[in-house]
């Protein structure tokens, strides 16, 4: 290939990699680049795994998920020391594992491999090209993988980064939402059951995988407002007098104008469900009597949510409910309490629902 089809191939895929914000796709897209500018017949892009001390491919041509020790193979040397290797016959060099390409029954020829750096220096991982069409890997051909490399190096240290955001994020949601689980009798694992119902019916509904991520840190929120309740009526073990009653119902109000003026979609989101989750399909719920789909949805999901997971969780007011009662219980309120689709969504995935109970007992 001529230095004037290689830049031809670049530019026909510039504008798809400036404008892919999907990490994956775009790691994808540098490998499938890599591979056909290089000539090579596959490339992969292997990740340092630190906890484990293994490189695992995030992409591979033509095979499976590969994991490998951080310290063995072209891609541990190369780890290890961050330098580029070229490898004309892969069988003849002792650092090759030939287990692979006896699994496959593919026949690794020659390889070319390169670091992957972070701004700091620091080894991400590495990146192969396996199986020249013609001849031998060239000095050319390590620049432009590198080059490439560090395209993908990029990517994986943003992705990295906005994941470390996420989870501190996310971690600091699960606190707020519990701060009223202090004052109330229900686990920290009632408000992580209820966020992954909810994410479990945003999938069941065809939503939008972020949406999905979204309303499963959104729905523990529901109860955020009882931070604005007095202890003596929330922690009060009889039946509240009409007055109690109503200033406990203010909860639902108190979360939303908490998360209202928020300009994050998630918290605007949850700010619905804290304002919703206590409203019923026929108009029966509170604060404000909402009918229908006059209800935000995720005041709808989560209602269904939150319901179930309280009615088969022990409290000091009550033993817990069996499955079966529970169940008939739910659809007994179909179109009274509760959406009528999602409640049969729900009850569809009940083998499901009763995994995220197990996974996350209290």
């Amino acid at each position: 290939m001529t230095d004037r089809e290689k830049l031809k191939i670049l530019l026909s895929k510039a504008q798809e990699i400036n404008s892919e914000q999907d990490t994956d796709k775009l790691l994808i897209l540098l490998s499938d680049l890599a591979r056909d500018m290089i000539e090579a017949d596959r490339c992969s892009l292997f990740l340092l795994d630190e906890e484990k001390n293994e490189l695992w491919t995030k992409v591979a041509h033509g095979v499976d998920r590969i994991r490998v020790p951080s310290d063995k193979g072209f891609v541990g040397w190369v780890a290890t020391h961050g330098e580029p290797l070229i490898v004309e016959d892969a069988y003849k060099d002792p650092r090759f594992n030939p287990e692979v390409d006896r699994e496959t029954g593919y026949r690794t020829r020659n390889v070319l491999s390169v670091p992957l750096f972070n701004r700091k220096g620091k080894v991400l991982g590495v990146f192969q090209a396996v199986n020249k069409k013609e001849g031998s890997f060239s000095k050319e051909d390590v620049e432009l993988l590198s080059l490439l490399a560090k395209f993908a190096s990029s990517a994986v240290e943003t992705s990295i980064l906005q994941t470390k955001i996420k989870e501190a994020y996310r971690e600091a949601i699960m606190k707020l939402s519990h701060a009223a689980e202090y004052k109330d009798p229900e686990t920290f694992n009632h408000i992580v059951r209820v966020g992954m119902f909810a994410k479990l019916m945003g999938e069941a509904l065809g939503l939008d995988k972020q949406v999905c991520e979204d309303l499963m840190l959104a729905a523990p929120m529901h109860d955020v407002g009882k931070i604005g309740i007095p202890d003596a009526i929330l922690q009060k073990r009889g039946k509240l007098t009409e007055e109690e009653w109503e200033v406990m119902k203010q909860h639902t109000i108190i979360g939303y104008n908490i998360l209202k003026s928020s300009k994050s979609e998630l918290l605007q989101m949850a700010a619905l469900v804290a304002l919703d989750h206590h409203e019923k399909w026929d108009g029966s719920g509170y604060p404000y009597g909402k009918k229908g789909e006059e209800i935000s949805l995720w005041g709808r999901i989560t209602s269904i949510a939150d319901v179930f997971d309280a009615l088969m969780s022990k409290r000091p007011y009550k033993d817990p409910w069996p499955l079966e009662k529970t169940v008939d219980y739910m659809k007994s309120q179909r179109e009274k309490a509760f959406d009528p689709e999602i409640l049969d969504l729900f009850l569809e995935n009940i083998d499901k629902v009763m995994e995220i109970r197990e996974r996350f007992a209290d």
